[in-house]
C-alpha cells in the first residue's frame, strides 16, 4: 500500500500542517487503521479507497476518528493528482462521515466544498479562559465540534501558552482562537488546540475555518477571506462562504513516499 506524508496549507515543506495519506488495497477495519494512525503519530491519517463514484474517506488522529478533517482532505487530493489517479481537470469526490466533499485543482491551489459549521453563542465553561489563560474574550461560541472564543489581538492570540491538561477534560474535539490580523496580508488569524483528540496543537485547520468563516463574514459583511493560522509551523488558506458551503483553498507539497509494509 502507497504511504505518502504531505504538507498541507503551505507551498514549502516542512511548514502547513502534515498528515499522512494511505491508498488502501482493500477494505480495513477501524482498529487497523487506528493502529497506523498511530504509529505515524501524525495529527492526521487519511485512508482512501476508490468505489465506483469517488473515494471512500476517512481521518485517523494518533487517538480517535474524527468526522471531519480539512488538511487531511487537501493532502489525500493532492496524492491523488500526484500518483496519476486523477487527472487535472477531473473533481476528487470523497465520501466521508460529514457527507460528500469536493475537492478541485485550481493552478496550484487546490479548493475544498465543506459544510459551514456555523457556531451559536454559549456561556464558557469555567476551565476554558482559564485553560487558555485569557482574563476576558470579545466572545464565546460553540458549534458541534469545538469552542470559538475571540481574543483582542492579534498579539494576544500568539502569545497563548494553554494548559492543555485542562483543556483536555472539555467535552469537545477542540478549542479555536481566532482575533482579527495585524497583518495587512490576511483578514484573520486562528490557532486550534485539541488536546483531547489527541493533538495538542494542531498546524493548520481546514475544518476549523467552516466555523470561521461565517463567523469572520457576519461581522465584516463580506465573503471572501484569506486567513492564516498561526502555530509554530503556520499555514495560509484561501477561504470563501457560499450559503451553507465553504471553498478552502490551500497548497501542498509532498514530502515522502514509501510503501507499508504490514
Amino acid at each position: 500500500m502507497r504511504l505518502l506524508q504531505i504538507d498541507a496549507f503551505t507551498d514549502q515543506p516542512f511548514r502547513g500542517n502534515p498528515a499522512a495519506v494511505c491508498l488502501l488495497d482493500r477494505e480495513r477495519d477501524a482498529a487497523w487503521m487506528q493502529n497506523v494512525g498511530a504509529e505515524m503519530n501524525l495529527s492526521e491519517t487519511a485512508f482512501l479507497l476508490p468505489r465506483s463514484d469517488g473515494w471512500s474517506l476517512r481521518w485517523f488522529t494518533p487517538a480517535v476518528e474524527v468526522d471531519l478533517c480539512g488538511h487531511a482532505t487537501l493532502a489525500s487530493a493532492h496524492a491523488l493528482w500526484e500518483e496519476k489517479l486523477l487527472q487535472a481537470g477531473d473533481t476528487a469526490r470523497f465520501h466521508t462521515r460529514s457527507g460528500v466533499l469536493l475537492a478541485n485543482k485550481r493552478g496550484e491551489w487546490i479548493e475544498l466544498d465543506f459544510p459551514a459549521t456555523r457556531e451559536q453563542r454559549s456561556e464558557p465553561p469555567p476551565a476554558l479562559l482559564d485553560a487558555l489563560g485569557i482574563r476576558t474574550a470579545r466572545y464565546v461560541g460553540r458549534n458541534k465540534f469545538d469552542y470559538v472564543v475571540e481574543v483582542a489581538s492579534e498579539e494576544e492570540l500568539r502569545r497563548l501558552k494553554p494548559d492543555h491538561a485542562k483543556l483536555r477534560t472539555l467535552p469537545v474535539r477542540g478549542v479555536i482562537v481566532t482575533s482579527l490580523s495585524s497583518d495587512g496580508g490576511y483578514d484573520f488569524v486562528s490557532r486550534f488546540f485539541a488536546p483531547g483528540s489527541g493533538v495538542d496543537e494542531d498546524p493548520v485547520t481546514g475544518s476549523a475555518h467552516c466555523c470561521l468563516t461565517p463567523y469572520w463574514s457576519e461581522r465584516l459583511g463580506k465573503n471572501e477571506f484569506v486567513a492564516y493560522q498561526a502555530s509554530n509551523r503556520g499555514g495560509t488558506i484561501r477561504v470563501r462562504l457560499d450559503g451553507d458551503r465553504v471553498k478552502l483553498g490551500g497548497r501542498a507539497v509532498t514530502v515522502l513516499r514509501g510503501d507499508l509494509a504490514v
